[in-house]
């Protein structure tokens, strides 16, 4: 049996989940599970889908990156995956399609994660590095402070006897930044 997952980490991106489970239906997934979730949050549909799996079923992806979030996270779903004698599939790798099943496909699937993995920490380290720079030459601030420009809005209601809670919703505002924005009157 094929098991799919499909997975956008965001709500408004309805057309790339609805592409996803295109592409799974159209490879013979008998069953897709669909989510849209950050990959480092709570993943049920995931959970639920490797649940279903039997020996001799496959989970498929369309792309790596919509299943695992790193090497170490990819290493403990195979393993969670040939505990159950189930595979994997990943209808587009570097423009391959990869089995886990044969011994090909975990060799191009190892191969390939650890560039993606690699790729992503140099994107960082380049990120870090920009980042310092501007900061070193007095372009980069980060980012405006939302709250506090919220500051009058939040005394005249805390003057007027709202409740805290009531603020934060109505203002859209954490708690922490409510109390900061009290300490700093």
């Amino acid at each position: 049996m094929l098991i799919g997952i499909a997975r956008t980490s965001t709500l408004d991106q309805v057309a790339g989940l609805e592409a996803q489970e295109r592409d799974l239906k159209a490879y013979g997934c008998d069953q897709v599970y669909s989510e849209q979730v950050s990959s480092v949050g709570e993943r049920p549909e995931l959970d639920a889908a490797i649940k279903s799996l039997r020996e001799g079923d496959k989970l498929v992806v369309t792309k790596l990156d919509r299943l695992a979030r790193s090497v170490q996270h990819l290493g403990q779903l195979l393993t969670e995956l040939e505990a159950k004698g189930a595979g994997l599939v990943i209808l587009s790798m570097g423009g391959q399609q990869v089995d886990t099943t044969t011994a090909t496909g975990k060799l191009m699937l190892n191969v390939m994660s650890s560039v993606a993995q690699f790729e992503r920490e140099m994107m960082l380290e380049r990120q870090r590095e920009g980042i310092a720079k501007a900061k070193a030459e007095g372009k980069y601030t980060g980012r405006k402070p939302t709250a506090m420009a919220k500051s009058e809005t939040v005394r005249a209601l805390l003057e007027a006897g709202k409740s805290k809670a009531d603020i934060c919703r109505d203002v859209g505002i954490s708690r922490a930044s409510l109390y900061r924005i009290i300490a700093a009157s």
